[in-house]
């Protein structure tokens, strides 16, 4: 048995800024994948993976009691599935930021969900937030709080767009130019992120009201400009916000970024080489970097790996 692949995602805008109604922009990154599989011989990891099935299949049936009105599956054919062995063979990253949770929920709700939505009818955008709110009490079980952005990015695998919270919808993005300067790239920390310590972090400091007052001024405005840069092709005023967002993040986010990264960050900001920003909710994981000359940033940050996500 091998089901369907379902990627990982970047969420290329809107990471801590979506909690407070900025815009965001999710595209799905194909380079990291998973899918449900069974296997004659499974290795230590499969085994892993099956027990942590298991212990999800009774979270979804007690949340399929309690919200039956939400979502319903074929339990049956789920706890049969994990009880021969099912697993979910992934090669996305956990706490890297790209969303592995997502593709397993994503994977789990294709293949049980009764009376689903799927990609191919008209995605209304009633039929995206119920999506989206289905997704978020399913992906609950691994992190704590989630949007359910990321199983519904992993799940339509087609880039989406966040207008306020209840204001989703599917959109295209400019044709990426493989012979363009500019590029969007993945920085390795080597470092596991945690995504709910630092989500408990940003909830405290949103109690501050000068915090609140910098979100709303600053990381909303510029996020949101970003995004509308991004989606018109307009690069020249994406760098001038993305520099501004770097900034931003680096004064009032440190606690996200790992210590070590902090001298980089600020370099990308005094030479212009790249900018970073975070990939998720930070504290290690991947770091997101966007330049306006590929070949520069790489030299500026030669000691570390740049996975290109992007190129215009």
């Amino acid at each position: 048995m091998k089901g369907p692949l379902f990627y990982s995602k970047i969420l290329l805008f809107g990471e801590y800024g979506i909690i407070r109604d900025s815009k965001g922009l999710s595209i799905p990154y194909n380079f990291y994948n998973g899918a449900l599989k069974k296997s004659e011989e499974p290795s230590a990891e499969a085994i892993a993976s099956n027990a942590s099935l298991r212990r999800y299949t009774t979270y979804l049936d007690a949340l399929q009691t309690e919200q039956p009105e939400l979502v319903t599956f074929d339990l049956l054919s789920l706890k049969n599935d994990v009880e021969t062995g099912m697993y979910f063979d992934s090669s996305i990253p956990q706490g890297y930021g790209v969303g592995s949770s997502g593709a397993l929920v994503a994977a789990i709700y294709d293949k049980y969900a009764t009376d689903k939505i799927t990609v191919l009818e008209n995605l209304t955008r009633e039929k995206l937030l119920h999506l989206k709110n289905v997704f978020s009490q399913m992906e609950s079980f691994f992190h704590g709080k989630s949007s359910g952005l990321d199983p519904l990015n992993s799940y339509l695998s087609i880039p989406i767009l966040i207008n306020s919270k209840d204001n989703i919808e599917a959109t295209g993005i400019p044709t990426q130019s493989f012979d363009g300067k500019g590029a969007v790239f993945l920085l390795d920390s080597g470092i596991v992120g945690e995504t709910a310590p630092m989500v408990n972090i940003f909830m405290e400091n949103l109690k501050d009201k000068g915090f609140r007052a910098m979100l709303k001024n600053q990381f909303v405005k510029y996020t949101d400009a970003c995004v509308e840069n991004f989606l018109h092709g307009d690069m020249t005023s994406l760098f001038t916000n993305t520099k501004k967002l770097s900034k931003v993040v680096l004064n009032h986010f440190k606690p996200m970024i790992p210590e070590q990264f902090h001298g980089i960050w600020q370099h990308g900001i005094d030479t212009n080489d790249y900018y970073l920003k975070l990939c998720g909710s930070g504290g290690g994981g991947y770091i997101l970097g966007f330049t306006e000359d590929l070949e520069r940033a790489k030299a500026s940050l030669k000691d570390y790996k740049l996975e290109v996500v992007y190129q215009f």
